[in-house]
């Protein structure tokens, strides 16, 4: 009867305590990301504050163009994992060109490569030879519900893979986009750089059947590397830190003289929600892309009422009769805690 007893209470224990065990151990264990990126120099400190995340297991970077050509961005991804010693990587090529219109590029606020014309050596990595949208399909379905999605540039990629396969979607982790605006855009009155290089791509993405995770340019530049910050990482030294300074000494030099106080932390701040959410506050909305306006053309239209009045059409005029409801589909950053975020930025980087 003792032994019994003992053995009861055993198997209680064990129970009891290997769930939590295993719980424990699914939350320090890394979450798998895919960057599709356009490197571009926010870009690169975007994938090495990613790649200097414990918490992150970056399985791919896959490449669109955007600030630099395509060609050019695949050889800075390339020469990004290199400088990191990542080379277990995988980067791959994707889209050559916009959905629906012609290619815009950014060199005069990244420089003529993008990396604010630092040249760094040669890639020790190679280029995965799978197309970047296919990629991005295979490793989701390789880890259904595991891959959170980081685009930080064109949703060209983003829309071809979904496209192709629209059950992704329900598949993936989440998806955090660096795009939009709900307060006016940066290449004009109304719409994000990112989405303005493709808006088709854009309104795929935005409607396709999971929720997007926004963090658009408003929130970018209300947080802002600073002189402050760039002091920190040039008391550093390092192959990383060292490529970091130069690249933030060029980025918050141009930003200062088109007449900002700091460079706005686009994609890092992308790569730092994925990480932590709670650097953000989010507010459920359902966005849309505008594809055809004349002044509106990829501006992203957020309903932050969740609702269109509903008129009704009653002899010469219309009536409005109550509301059509919309289902959110985005969780739209609307304000950021900046402090921490470049906090967080200048450990992972220094490698504290």
């Amino acid at each position: 009867m003792k032994q019994f007893r003992f053995s009861s209470v055993l198997i209680i224990l064990i129970v009891a305590v290997v769930p939590n065990v295993t719980n424990a151990f699914a939350q320090s264990a890394p979450r798998r990301v895919i960057i599709d990126t356009d490197p571009g120099t926010d870009d690169a400190l975007a994938i090495l504050l990613a790649l200097n995340s414990p918490e992150f297991k970056v399985e791919a970077l896959t490449v669109v163009p955007g600030n630099v050509v395509a060609a050019q961005g695949l050889e800075n991804a390339l020469k990004i994992v290199s400088l990191a010693n990542r080379c277990d990587v995988a980067v791959a090529a994707g889209a050559q060109h916009p959905l629906n219109q012609k290619l815009i590029t950014a060199e005069y606020w990244h420089g003529q490569n993008g990396l604010a014309d630092i040249e760094l050596p040669a890639s020790k990595c190679k280029v995965d030879p799978r197309f970047g949208p296919d990629l991005i399909i295979e490793m989701v379905h390789k880890y259904p519900h595991e891959i959170t999605l980081i685009p930080v540039g064109p949703l060209t990629n983003i829309a071809l893979a979904v496209s192709k396969d629209p059950s992704i979607a329900g598949l993936v982790k989440n998806i955090v986009v660096m795009g939009g605006s709900i307060s006016g855009g940066n290449v004009d009155g109304a719409a994000e750089a990112n989405i303005y290089n493709d808006p088709e791509a854009a309104s795929i993405v935005f409607n396709a059947s999971w929720m997007v995770t926004m963090v658009g340019s408003d929130i970018g530049e209300r947080t802002l590397l600073t002189r402050k910050e760039l002091a920190e990482l040039q008391s550093a030294h390092g192959p990383e830190t060292d490529f970091v300074s130069k690249l933030g000494e060029f980025y918050l030099s141009r930003s200062e003289k088109s007449g900002y106080s700091g460079a706005a932390m686009y994609d890092p701040l992308a790569v730092g929600v994925a990480l932590d959410p709670t650097l953000v506050t989010l507010k459920e909305m359902h966005v849309d892309v505008e594809t055809k306006g004349e002044f509106t053309r990829g501006e992203t239209v957020a309903n932050r009422m969740g609702y269109n009045e509903k008129n009704v059409l009653h002899g010469d005029r219309y009536v409005i009769e109550g509301f059509d409801y919309l289902k959110p589909n985005a969780r739209v950053c609307v304000a950021s805690d900046a402090d921490r975020f470049l906090q967080l930025f200048v450990s992972r980087i220094k490698g504290k």
